[in-house]
């Protein structure tokens, strides 16, 4: 008889990932999502329900999560502005602390915490920094980032008092299913479309989403309790990044695509300006997502290098070559879409 495993999360990229692979192999999964769910992209699968409840709402999933072995809580409210912080911390923190709970009270077998690299402490020089990093008063720009750190401390907590719960901490995953898309995901839209002529000299760690999705397998097979794992891939400087899109987007034949990463590099304190404007028009003008988040610009201060060495040697995560999911993102986006304003503008270039 095959796992039910219980998913949160199922409607972003890598619960999207995930709820795949859990097919894939066997599994039953029971998802939950929200009534404003996004459900366009959910598996079309026997195996696959959703339960309709919010994780601040505990009495709107408790009962699901009965006779689940596993538990994946991937879900996390991820944006770098909001009108009302306090919206992050009652997705975040209450909404984990709610799961983990009537977990806990379904006796499952294994509990798997998506958190973030960015409660990982950062070092200001391009080296990559582990587990055991420690953070700086300065590296949590953001009220995400804050409300991750205050979930990840509730998810030790609970596996103190004794839940069997491993936390795994992606990096930057790429490839399909990034229907929103992440920050990431917009980066290669927004450069492929030709609205990037210009970067900020960052750097990332970089992973194919199909591994983090394998990384929460492992993790719920091998993984020690209590224990954290950076699900991490390849660390590569932003412009390095962005040459790789255009490579890659030439070799699949995507066409009004530029054909190098640009050359103009913004100097960050000229970002920053940008972004304290953007944001602060968000803030008092248009009550809207700013063009350039602040929050956003401020982790582009430091290099954003993992090793992921620990998650490689307990639990065997594949450290597949970055190309692949690079070109499997492109792909998916062009089938949805995303890359209607490249497509005219190419026609526009050669209509002159």
């Amino acid at each position: 008889m095959s796992k039910t495993a219980f998913l949160t999360g199922v409607s972003g990229f890598v619960g999207a990932n995930l709820a795949r692979l859990l097919l894939e192999r066997g599994y039953r999964v029971r998802a939950l999502i929200r009534p404003t769910s996004e459900k366009r992209y959910l598996p079309v699968n026997p195996a696959f329900e959703t339960v309709v409840g919010d994780l601040r709402d505990p009495s709107s999933f408790a009962a699901a999560l009965k006779g689940c072995e596993e538990v994946y809580h991937v879900a996390a409210d991820y944006r770098f502005w909001a009108l009302d912080s306090t919206e992050l911390y009652d997705s975040n923190v209450r909404g984990t602390r709610n799961f983990l709970t009537a977990a806990g009270n379904a006796g499952v077998k294994k509990i798997i915490y998506t958190s973030t690299v960015g409660t990982i402490g950062l070092s200001r020089q391009p080296q990559p920094c582990d587990e055991e990093t420690a953070q700086d008063p300065g590296q949590l720009t953001s009220h995400y980032k804050r409300s991750k750190l205050e979930a990840e401390k509730v998810a030790l907590e609970f596996a103190q008092k004794g839940l069997p719960i491993v936390i795994v901490n992606p990096s930057t995953p790429i490839g399909a299913w990034d229907q929103k898309p992440t920050p990431t995901g917009k980066i290669i839209v927004d450069f492929v479309n030709g609205k990037m002529p210009a970067y900020v000299d960052t750097g990332l760690n970089f992973v194919d989403v199909r591994d983090v999705a394998e990384g929460h397998l492992l993790a719920a097979q091998k993984g020690r309790i209590g224990e954290r794992y950076i699900l991490g891939g390849r660390n590569l400087p932003m412009i390095d990044f962005l040459d790789l899109i255009a490579k890659m987007a030439s070799e699949i034949g995507i066409e009004g695509c530029p054909k190098q990463g640009p050359r103009i590099r913004i100097p960050y304190r000229l970002a920053w300006l940008t972004g304290a404007v953007s944001t602060a028009w968000a803030n008092h003008v248009t009550r809207r997502e700013p063009a350039v988040a602040l929050e956003a610009v401020k982790m582009s201060q430091r290099y954003l290098f993992f090793d992921s060495s620990k998650a490689s040697r307990e639990l065997g995560i594949p450290q597949t070559p970055i190309e692949k999911p690079i070109r499997d993102a492109l792909q998916w986006f062009r089938a949805h879409g995303y890359f209607q304003f490249a497509q005219e503008r190419k026609m526009y270039v050669n209509s002159r």
